[in-house]
């Protein structure tokens, strides 16, 4: 009974380029955004064309290779917290090191609203990380660490704020989120106080879904009738 082969392993020279391409290609969406080319991203890489296109078969097989890595370093980092046995210490932590991560990966924030992901690879964010932010903040909600209705859906809407001033100021400030983000945690933080209502509830999780994605453009529809007619 014959058995499936693994794929054979790179060898070291085609494992070094397929390195240098995703570097190049990290370091020119951080400048360019998504718009570069696969020919863009070899010249920077300073391999050859036909080297990049033996590596990867277009630049969409690089975006998706780029956010599975980061896909799995945010799922590290949310696993990592929850190792911490302190409930404060295991939600702060997640949340100061998404940020640093995010920091570091500016060109990336733009995969999210790539088109060419597809909602799967979209909703592996939700079937991945979204379950281990739900515990690391009902954890925290459990030990009356965190106001009462601080929910896991408030974390995406955090980050995302968050990401907005690292982006407006990092060339003049570039710790400066680190202010706001003291001011949040302590505003989430319980303690012998009262806390002012929040004057609208969290989102629910689809509700959040859809206003991260909204902005991302659906490939056009192709009308069947219209095409068998031409």
């Amino acid at each position: 009974m014959a058995t499936a082969q693994s794929p054979r392993p790179l060898r070291k020279d085609a494992s070094i380029n397929r390195e240098r391409l995703l570097d190049a290609a990290r370091e020119l969406f951080a400048e360019k955004g998504l718009g570069v080319t696969l020919n863009d991203i070899a010249h920077h890489a300073g391999v050859g064309v036909g080297t990049a296109y033996r590596r990867f078969a277009n630049k969409e097989e690089i975006i998706d290779t780029l956010f599975e890595e980061r896909l799995q370093a945010v799922e590290s980092v949310a696993c990592a917290a929850l190792d911490e046995p302190d409930p404060w210490l295991a939600l702060s932590f997640y949340l100061r090191r998404a940020l640093q991560m995010q920091f570091g990966d500016r060109g990336l924030q733009q995969i999210l609203d790539d088109q060419t992901l597809g909602d799967e690879r979209i909703n592996d964010v939700r079937l991945r990380i979204a379950p281990l932010i739900v515990e690391l903040v009902y954890r925290a909600k459990e030990a009356g660490v965190i106001r009462e209705d601080f929910e896991p859906t408030d974390v995406t809407f955090v980050l995302s704020a968050m990401a907005s001033i690292m982006d407006s100021t990092r060339d003049v400030a570039p710790d400066l989120y680190e202010r706001y983000l003291t001011f949040m945690l302590d505003g989430i933080r319980s303690g012998d106080r009262q806390f002012t209502p929040l004057p609208t509830a969290a989102l629910s999780s689809e509700t959040t879904h859809t206003a991260m994605t909204r902005r991302r453009r659906k490939p056009k529809v192709v009308d069947a009738k219209r095409t068998t007619s031409q």
